[in-house]
């Protein structure tokens, strides 16, 4: 039996951390996406206030199976 992926983008944040920004995207991907097997960091930003990291932004890519 071969599987089928589908991809999305999703981009994350977080005041927390990278991991976190990345937690975050794949808790709320799974709210409506099913069969998640993979991810793919696409790129990392974060934003700056007053000369300190405020929060990370972090874009991934999603692979779920489909049905």
């Amino acid at each position: 039996m071969s599987n089928v992926y589908k991809q999305v983008e999703l981009t994350g944040s977080s005041t927390k951390g990278v991991e976190d920004a990345i937690s975050q995207a794949i808790a709320k991907a799974n709210e409506s996406l099913h069969d998640m097997r993979w991810f793919e960091v696409i790129e990392t930003r974060g934003h700056i206030e007053h000369g300190r990291v405020a929060h990370w932004q972090v874009t991934i890519k999603v692979g779920f199976t489909l049905d």
